[in-house]
């Protein structure tokens, strides 16, 4: 049995600037935590934008890599409005979904259970410091999470400490494509688009430039491969989506 404490207390302080938003892990976590709070009703709206319509097909995808199946104890990070964690729990496992914003866990509750299976248990928690018990999970998913987390390293560790010998980790997210000209393409796209996003919905243009910035300092997707073989897990893999401008991960304990 796992238990899942309450949620923690939210902030009141202001929300940085995105060109101030990387400076330190704090700070970066502060500003995740007020975007995704804000962008929630419209998140589900601009995945699939931003990935050009794919975004489905690639979650499922990932359930089908993780080969999660009945009985299993999933951990869904970065759950947003919980696609990845009921798809989970349509197989059979016994799911929790955890999200940084309870405004993605509000809207994750509200949709309905699968129609096999139990329905997931939803949290709010942080990924540098997973409430759960080490070696409690078979399998840990999540979807544009390891991208957005404060310090890649720590996020890495925990999931390695809450996943069983022998677990699965299994990420979906961006890529930083490696040619030069096509991530200059790929970001200068992804600048355009989601400024004028960011500002038809919520008058800000830096709300959806977040993405660009934040591909900008991730290690990509063979360095995200690399930083797992140091945290100690096992078969580290990468499988290239849409012309390796997105890539799932998959790896062992």
């Amino acid at each position: 049995m796992i238990s899942i404490p309450m949620p923690p207390k939210t902030t009141s302080d202001p929300k940085p600037s995105l060109a101030r938003a990387f400076d330190a892990p704090d700070v970066k976590r502060r500003y995740n935590s007020r975007m995704f709070g804000t962008i929630a009703p419209r998140y589900d709206l601009i995945t699939r934008l931003l990935s050009f319509g794919g975004d489905q097909r690639w979650k499922t995808r990932a359930i089908e890599m993780a080969q999660i199946g009945p009985g299993q104890r999933v951990l869904d990070l970065a759950c947003g409005t919980g696609d990845l964690a009921i798809a989970a729990a349509a197989k059979g496992a016994t799911v929790v979904g955890l999200d940084l914003t309870m405004p993605m866990i509000d809207l994750a509750r509200r949709r309905p259970a699968p129609a096999s299976g139990r329905a997931p248990a939803w949290l709010v928690g942080d990924m540098h410091a997973l409430p759960m018990p080490s070696e409690s999970f078979d399998v840990v998913t999540t979807g544009y999470g390891l991208r957005n987390v404060p310090d890649l390293r720590v996020a890495l560790a925990e999931i390695h400490r809450v996943l069983r010998p022998g677990g699965v980790v299994c990420s979906l997210d961006f890529n930083k494509p490696e040619a030069a000209w096509l991530r200059a393409v790929y970001l200068t796209y992804l600048d355009a688009v989601g400024g004028t996003l960011g500002w038809v919905l919520h008058r800000d243009p830096d709300t959806y430039r977040y993405i660009p910035a934040s591909i900008r300092r991730y290690p990509g997707a063979r360095g995200v491969v690399e930083l797992l073989g140091r945290t100690g897990f096992r078969d580290a893999r990468y499988v290239p989506l849409l012309g390796g401008l997105m890539a799932i991960h998959l790896a062992r304990r």
